[in-house]
């Protein structure tokens, strides 16, 4: 009995490598000829069924029937309950209760019920090879914590053990087609929940509100910046780019407080709150320029004590807005592994 003919049969019945089933048939045939060796019948058959397999291939191939498949098979990996369902405005509990690791299935909860995650956003990576979970990490960082002020306008509203998370694909999902990174909000404690929704977008501020927070969101964007070193003495330069960048920032945000008319109970303490600002934004240039770590110090100092004063607490309370400060010195929190793969 020719072995090549029994080859070429199973892989026609198969239908797995369509093209080599019909090259061991034809080659078995060939063989069978010389020798006198029996399985003709083999060899014959598993040319029809290779033949057969390999024009459905190509239909497949030339129709996109194979990309449909997989899209299908995706979505449906996809459905309600797992982590890839995740909408923005959607609050979710976990199996494990942490916002930590690897996750896959999710409960969706309504916002107003204990939960481990509220979904605030959500953007996709370019395609292209598995970039590696550093780089992902990064490109999250980058995003979420600036796509944050979009749904939750009003950091000073966030509650203080609020931080940034986000779910991220694996290397096996993004070989699927996995390219979408969602950001959330958790609690900094890993066994921590969540209980109310944190969505306070513009819609849900008057014209003179959601001028003021337009504005101090130059600042909020500044200093999420801060360098990754925790020690000034560890990245003297780079802290001083940073405080340039607050210098900045505090630049554009007195000029969009001067530019707006302010109701009359709130005229002078957004009036006292701008010449704070204009001292802040003094010092934190002066440190962007300082020549040593005394001086950065002595001006960080002052333009630090400028940007926490209290007129910026007697404005926003002339505004009816949030007056508990957030922790600025604090830095992106979330723990040390702030990202959940999935």
């Amino acid at each position: 009995m020719s072995g090549l003919a029994v080859a070429a049969f199973i892989l026609g019945v198969l239908c797995f490598l369509p093209a080599v089933g019909l090259v061991l048939g034809l080659v078995a045939l060939a063989r069978i000829r010389r020798r006198g060796e029996r399985g003709k019948g083999f060899a014959v058959a598993g040319c029809v069924l290779a033949s057969v397999g390999l024009a459905l291939w190509t239909l497949t191939l030339s129709t996109g029937a194979a990309g449909d498949f997989w899209d299908g098979f995706r979505d449906a990996a996809r459905g309600g309950g797992t982590a890839y369902s995740l909408e923005k405005g959607q609050c979710f509990t976990t199996p494990s209760g942490s916002l930590q690791g690897v996750t896959y299935d999710v409960d969706e909860v309504p916002c107003a019920r204990e939960h481990d995650g509220e979904v605030f956003a959500s953007f996709d990576l370019p395609d292209g090879s598995y970039p590696g979970d550093g780089e992902i990490t990064r490109a999250a960082d980058d995003r979420c914590y600036a796509l944050q002020d979009a749904y939750a306008m009003d950091r000073w509203a966030l509650p203080t053990d609020v931080d940034v998370y986000y779910l991220t694909p694996t290397a096996a999902s993004w070989r699927t087609g996995d390219r979408e990174i969602t950001c959330l909000f958790g609690n900094t404690d890993e066994r921590g929940t969540l209980t109310g929704s944190l969505r306070n977008d513009g819609a849900r501020f008057d014209a003179d509100q959601h001028t003021y927070l337009l504005a101090e969101g130059y600042l909020n964007r500044a200093m999420d910046e801060v360098p990754a070193a925790e020690a000034v003495e560890d990245d003297l330069a780079g802290y001083r780019t940073w405080a340039g960048q607050v210098s900045e920032a505090l630049r554009g945000e007195v000029a969009m407080l001067d530019g707006h008319e302010w109701p009359a109970g709130a005229e002078r303490p957004v009036a006292a709150l701008t010449d704070d600002l204009r001292s802040a934004q003094e010092e934190w240039g002066l440190a962007a320029k300082a020549a040593d770590l005394d001086a950065y110090y002595e001006h960080y100092g002052k333009g630090y004590d400028l940007v926490v004063a209290d007129s910026t607490v007697t404005a926003r309370k002339a505004l009816g807005l949030a007056t508990t400060p957030p922790d600025y010195e604090g830095g992106e929190g979330g723990g040390d592994d702030p990202g959940v793969e999935v």
